[in-house]
């Protein structure tokens, strides 16, 4: 058997691979964060069996992309996170979890690793849930993924 995962792969990627390839892909590594949920693509993973896995998923590109608005600011995510105390970025991760997402929080601090973790004993609310998918604003924040090529993004690969 063989496993495949892509990166940024939008509808009609999808439909294009699929058209052409046996194997599904397992995972779709996207944008995903309460700013930019990309509900219509995550239809088309359901549809397929594809896990959604989220990049950036409690928003940190929305720090230093230049967006007007950081989610670790929102008032709707910090006051959910006073219900439970805890920070707004373990709520997002949370809203992940429960939707069924694979989330991959970037840090290298010990303690921020810990806080990502320690998601697991609370739950959101049914209008929590909402309340945070209603901060969609359908704005990526990294790039568009047609314009991931080689030539703008490739690197070259040193010999060992």
């Amino acid at each position: 058997m063989r496993a495949i995962g892509v990166s940024n792969f939008v509808p009609d990627h999808l439909d294009r691979l699929l058209g052409e390839a046996t194997v599904v892909p397992a995972v779709n590594q996207i944008e995903v964060h309460p700013y930019f949920q990309q509900a219509a693509l995550q239809r088309v993973h359901e549809r397929h069996g594809i896990v959604t896995q989220a990049w950036s998923p409690i928003g940190g590109i929305t720090s230093y992309r230049g967006m007007k608005k950081r989610s670790f600011d929102d008032p709707t995510l910090l006051e959910i996170a006073g219900q439970y105390g805890k920070s707004a970025a373990q709520v997002m991760l949370r809203w992940h979890v429960q939707e069924g997402r694979s989330a991959i929080p970037k840090s290298v601090k010990p303690d921020r690793i810990a806080e990502n973790f320690d998601v697991f004993d609370f739950e959101l609310t049914p209008e929590q849930v909402a309340a945070i998918d209603a901060l969609d604003t359908g704005v990526r924040g990294g790039p568009e993924p047609d314009s991931i090529t080689l030539e703008e993004y490739g690197r070259p690969i040193p010999e060992a």
